[in-house]
């Protein structure tokens, strides 16, 4: 017999309090989920909507390079995917840490329903150009971030099932990533690669990828940006900024959360907001600022790539011709990554074959 998911939704609206709550739809994100506001007389919360069936399962853990690769896209590049239990217990870990995740009123993992805190619609995207001092904000949003860098990472965080891996991202998914790169820009831009360009672009991204395994590991929010982030001034410390969409949460690196955070797709972060942020981390967490600005290049550059690839990906295969609005602010972020002295090796290649889309989005 099918699940039921009509019946498990009315047992978690119940378990949480909020049967007969006005549901009104929210805004989604790029991810398969869904959110509902749900309203009560002095009360409200959020319903996601995640079910297991909408994608693929998550990278098993002990899962070989071959293994994953034919299982498929999250096992490969993203490891994580759009488990409610995921949400749970990296929210339950970041509160733990004393930081503004929503609070799980109510869960069922097999039928992908949670209800939790209603945090707000102040998301730094929206207060900034409305109101609020960007400065102050990139600066308590890199706090954060030297706040949650310096916990241990653990292998396993608990979930309401048992548990839930927090996973390498390592050279396979910075591959995989990197390689949208070469793979869909000739599909929806004037970028060319051919074969000699393929197997130099090949050449660059091993060696970029080479210099990661270098770098100190931390625990990796991984969407850490401005339409993620919300601004919470009414609680005190780290706590004022709020926290969504932290569920593909890996072991990665400390610099891929300020490529996220300063290097946007969607909006352009002043350099006075980016540089008050780098200066903010570098005094809270004592990190050594020449090692960190060289790791927020390389990884940057592979950011860049990759997301300069999934536009291309949006417009060419699924149809979305809007992502190429965004793909000049992508161009000049990859520049400004590439202009570093250690990335001499793709600067070279990405110039060969995109200069002039580089030269027009200067």
């Amino acid at each position: 017999m099918a699940f039921d998911r009509d019946t498990a939704l009315a047992r978690v609206l119940a378990a949480s309090g909020f049967d007969g709550a006005e549901r009104r739809a929210l805004a989604g994100d790029a991810s398969t989920r869904r959110y509902e506001r749900l309203v009560l007389p002095g009360r409200i919360a959020v319903l996601m909507d995640a079910p297991r069936s909408a994608e693929t399962g998550p990278c098993p853990p002990e899962a070989s390079v071959a293994e994953r690769r034919a299982l498929g896209w999250n096992a490969t590049s993203r490891l994580a995917a759009s488990r409610v239990e995921a949400f749970v217990a990296v929210a339950n870990a970041l509160r733990g840490w004393g930081l503004s995740a929503p609070e799980i009123y109510a869960v069922d993992i097999e039928a992908g329903y949670a209800v939790i805190e209603d945090l707000g619609d102040d998301l730094f995207a929206r207060v900034i150009p409305e109101r609020a001092d960007e400065i102050a904000l990139y600066r308590a949003a890199a706090d954060v971030l030297a706040h949650v860098h310096a916990q241990d990472t653990p292998a396993v965080l608990p979930s309401p099932d048992g548990v839930w891996p927090i996973q390498d991202y390592d050279a396979l998914a910075l591959e995989v990533n990197a390689d949208l790169f070469v793979e869909w820009l000739p599909q929806a831009t004037d970028v060319r690669i051919d074969d000699r360009a393929r197997a130099a672009w090949a050449l660059a991204r091993d060696g970029l990828i080479a210099r990661t395994q270098t770098f100190p590991r931390a625990f990796t929010i991984r969407d850490y940006h401005a339409e993620n982030l919300l601004w919470l001034p009414q609680r005190d410390g780290l706590a004022r900024v709020g926290l969504l969409d932290f569920q593909d949460a890996v072991r990665g690196w400390r610099a891929w959360d300020f490529a996220m955070l300063l290097q946007d797709a969607r909006r352009d972060v002043s350099p006075a907001a980016q540089e008050a942020a780098i200066q903010a981390y570098l005094t809270r967490s004592g990190a050594d600022e020449a090692a960190f600005r060289a790791e927020f290049a390389v990884l940057g550059a592979l950011n860049a790539a990759r997301i300069l690839g999934l536009f291309a990906r949006l417009s060419a295969r699924d149809g979305k011709p809007r992502y190429l609005a965004f793909m000049p602010r992508m161009w000049r972020q990859l520049a400004a990554n590439l202009a570093h002295p250690d990335l001499a090796e793709m600067r070279a290649f990405v110039h060969s074959v995109a200069g002039a889309e580089l030269e027009a989005a200067a």
